[in-house]
This record gives structure tokens, C-alpha cells and sequence, in this order.
């Protein structure tokens, strides 16, 4: 059955429950029992997905300013105080409940833009929140709209309720995530005075509910990201005509540079958040994989086990630094011989681990000094966040509660989101987007990307529970 959302505008009777709600109330009853939930709640929440999804708010367009306005002129509605600031290109909404001032504030962060989408490409419209066979579908429902809508929407349920935390809430809705994150960067500097002292932040883009084999099995915390970093490798010749080769011309020595990187691997290196992961997904692995994942956990990592998971592109990623070849470009006619040949190559790296000693890796590994490396742009540090208990305890007890017998696993992104910047500003942050997915059907920036609708209400009633008691 398929169905836009537009509908949900209308007010309903008091009582009535939308569509997507009954779905919610027919989820298990661990679940659905505990849930604070009323059709109103549901309603709200709906309404404010259905319209944000429906702004084509594609980084760098004019919607994905529109967003900013059209969200912050439905909180004023409700009483939250609310500004607009920033670059032109890309600015942040942020949002306050005051609080009463016994904690430093709360920062809670998502993002409006997204990337774009080829209708064609699609089933639904991209652009229109589609109910259909119980799986909400549009670009942006899981990165990162509905993000938005949890917090927008219990911002709005706090207000309405009268409650008042013990600390400020600030919600930070930025616009140019998935580009170069220059609004978060602009609010943790020049704009810092908008979030004041925040003691620490929760980001809606990053962790949330693994299944596996159709059971809910994790609740992943990112705490970490690992630092991005692209280095160009330029080879530069005097050329010349292609009847009369050389034996070395910049092509071949470029190439055979990169045929030396991917064959090297950065040593191995465990921090809090990766050991804390293994040791803990340990737990849903078969027997052989299980010990290597304890083994790589352990003050000393076994050399042989990480060996033996590098195997897996997923894990290599989380034990190590990456460096991999993006693009080339080489040459300038079919008859002649190179005068240039570059290389792309982008870097994940570890947390902590020094730049510089990763560009003499590069130069040590493709070995000739014809091979100039140069930094495209110089990376930003991003410190893991500690896993402390206060933050830690309440997240556990929640997931226990609302998902019994999942296990709530640190996770290490080898992605990068405005959390970056936050973290690298002093700000502890912690990716607990709380919707369950299968990793083998993730469709974020895909075709068709989608969001369970019974798992987008659970994820908002996470949402409201945890800022409550944080």
C-alpha cells in the first residue's frame, strides 16, 4: 500500500490514530508497552518529517536555506526561541529551551541538507514522503530528516508539557553537512556564543540499532571518527613523442608507486571506542571470529588475529589507518608521452595518530622522489570522546529498556559528520541515532532510501527519554 504523507496535515479527531502509529502499537510488546507515545505525539512528528522531506534541500541549493526558515518559523509557533546565523551558503538554525541553569547545556545536533536524487532512479518521488508497506520512503528519511524531526518534535513536546531542564537544550540544524560542514565549523568558532558552554552533545546522524538475521542485536554509540585527509601525488616529465617511448615514462612511475601503496598496510592501533567495539560485537560472532575480535581487544592486540579480520574491508578500517586512490589523471594526447600524471589518494586516519607521520609513510612506501606528495588541505582533529558513565549508564539503561538483550557497542566511524568539528572544539559527542536498520540494506544517499516506520517512532521516543534524563 502506498500513501504521501501530505494527508497528516489535516487535524485529525482527538483519539484517532494516524497511519504509522498502529504499526507502532503492533511492534513487541517490550517496546510498544513503554512507549510514551500518543496519536497527537505521532502526528507532530509526522507532519514535521512530511514537510521537511518535501523541501528538496539538496546541499548548496536555495532550498537548503528555505529549510532553515520554514523550521524555524514552525518552533516559534510553539514557543521556542529560535536564530538563524552564519555564512550565507551555510547557515544553522539553533534552537533553545532554557533550562534552569544547574548544568552547562545540552547541544543536540542534525542536519537539513541532502544529497541529490535522480527521480527516475526512483520508485516514489524522492521529494514526497511516501508511506508504503510500512517503510517510509524519500531522500533524506534516514540521513538525516528524520534526525531533525526527533528533535524539532520533542523540543515542541517539552515546551508544550511545561518541562524544564536542568540545563539548557540547544538545537543545532545545520545545512551543508554532506559538503564541507562549513555552519558547524562557523558555530564552534566565530558563532560559538550561540551555544555557550555546552557540557557535551548528541548527534542524531551517527550510531543507532543493528539487525542481524532479522533480530535487533546492537545499539551502536559512536564516540570516534577517524580524520580525513587526501594527499595529491603529482609525477611531472618532459614528454615527448609516443613512437619513440621511454622506459619510465610519469604514468609508469606513478603507477607503480600505487601498486606499492595498496599493498601496505598501517600498523594496527586500538583506542577506548575500536577496543570497547570488538570486545562487545564479540558477542554476535561465530566462535573462531569472536576470539580474534577478543584477542585484537586486549591491551597487546594479537598480530595474527588482526590479520585474520583485516581479511574484512570493515574491519581493516577500524584497526588501522587507510589510504586508498581515488582518481587519476594523466596525460594530454593519444600520441604523446605524459608530461603529468596525478594521483588522488584519500587517507582515514586514526584519532591521535600525527599527520606527518603519515605523509612519510606515503613517501617511504611509493618510494620515488620523482612522486611529489602535496596535502590538499590540512585535516581536522578529532579526539575520541570518553566514554564516560553519565553519559554511558543512561544510554545502556534505555536501550535495555526498550530493546531487551541488545548490547549497546562503541562504535568508531570511518565516515566523518559535523560531530567532527564539535569534538575538535572541546565538545564531547555521541552518535546515538537509534533507528534499526540492516547494514546489508542501507540506502542512505542511495536509491529508494527509506526509513521503517515503526522504527522511526521508537527512534523519537528514544529521543524524547534520553534528553530528558540527560
Amino acid at each position: 500500500m502506498r500513501r504521501s504523507v501530505s494527508a497528516l496535515r489535516a487535524p485529525l479527531p482527538h483519539g484517532l490514530v494516524p497511519f504509522g502509529l498502529g504499526l507502532l502499537l503492533a511492534a513487541p510488546a517490550a517496546a510498544a508497552a513503554q512507549t510514551a507515545l500518543v496519536a497527537d505525539d505521532s502526528l507532530l512528528a509526522a507532519e514535521i518529517y512530511a514537510e521537511i522531506v518535501e523541501i528538496a534541500s539538496v546541499t548548496g541549493s536555495e532550498d537548503s536555506q528555505r529549510i532553515l526558515s520554514v523550521t524555524a518559523a514552525r518552533l516559534e509557533a510553539a514557543g521556542i526561541e529560535t536564530e538563524i546565523a552564519g555564512p550565507d551558503s551555510a547557515q544553522v538554525l539553533v534552537a533553545r529551551l532554557p533550562g534552569t541553569g544547574e548544568r552547562p547545556p545540552l547541544l543536540l545536533l542534525a542536519h537539513l541538507d541532502v544529497v541529490p536524487a535522480l527521480s527516475e532512479d526512483w520508485s516514489t518521488d524522492p521529494f514526497t514522503l511516501v508511506e508504503q508497506d510500512g517503510w517510509w520512503y524519500g531522500r533524506g528519511t534516514e540521513d538525516n530528516k528524520a534526525g531533525a524531526a526527533f528533535l524539532v518534535c520533542n523540543l515542541i513536546r517539552a515546551r508544550r508539557d511545561g518541562f524544564v531542564p536542568d540545563r539548557d537544550w540547544i538545537v543545532a540544524l545545520t545545512s551543508d553537512e554532506e559538503t564541507n560542514s562549513a555552519g558547524i565549523q562557523w558555530l564552534v568558532t566565530e558563532g560559538r556564543a550561540l551555544i555557550g558552554e555546552a557540557e557535551l552533545a548528541l548527534n542524531t546522524d551517527a550510531g543507532g540499532g543493528i539487525i542481524v538475521g532479522g533480530r535487533d542485536q546492537m545499539f551502536m554509540v559512536q564516540a570516534s571518527e577517524k580524520v580525513y585527509l587526501t594527499f595529491e601525488l603529482e609525477v611531472t616529465d618532459k614528454g615527448g613523442h609516443s613512437s619513440v617511448p621511454n622506459p619510465d615514462n610519469a604514468i609508469d612511475a606513478l603507477a607503480r608507486g600505487l601498486v606499492r601503496l595498496a599493498a601496505h598496510r598501517f600498523p594496527v592501533s586500538l583506542n577506548e571506542v575500536t577496543r570497547g567495539f570488538f570486545a562487545r560485537s564479540a558477542e554476535f560472532a561465530d566462535a573462531a571470529q569472536a576470539a580474534d575480535m577478543r584477542a585484537v581487544a586486549s591491551e597487546s592486540p594479537d598480530s595474527a588475529a588482526a590479520a585474520r579480520l583485516s581479511d574484512s574491508p570493515f574491519y581493516n578500517a577500524l584497526l588501522r589507518t587507510t589510504c586508498t586512490a581515488t582518481r587519476l589523471e594523466a596525460g594530454h594526447a593519444d600520441n604523446a608521452l605524459p608530461q603529468t600524471a596525478r594521483a588522488t589518494v584519500n587517507c582515514r586516519i586514526l584519532p591521535g595518530e600525527p599527520i606527518d607521520a603519515v605523509e612519510s609513510t606515503l613517501n617511504a612506501v611509493v618510494a620515488d622522489p620523482r612522486i611529489r606528495i602535496g596535502r590538499k588541505r590540512e585535516p581536522t582533529a578529532s579526539p575520541p570522546s570518553p566514554l564516560r558513565p553519565e553519559i554511558m549508564e543512561p544510554i545502556e539503561e534505555l536501550a535495555t529498556e526498550m530493546w531487551p538483550g541488545v548490547v549497546v557497542v562503541p562504535e568508531m566511524s570511518t565516515g566523518a559528520t559535523d560531530g567532527l568539528y564539535v569534538r575538535n572544539a572541546g565538545i564531547p559527542v555521541y552518535g546515538v541515532g537509534a533507528i534499526f536498520g540492516d547494514p546489508e540494506d542501507a540506502r542512505a544517499h542511495g536509491r529508494d532510501e527509506r526509513v521503517s516506520v515503526t522504527r522511526f517512532y521508537e527512534a523519537l521516543e528514544f529521543w524524547n527519554r534520553l534528553m530528558r534524563r540527560l
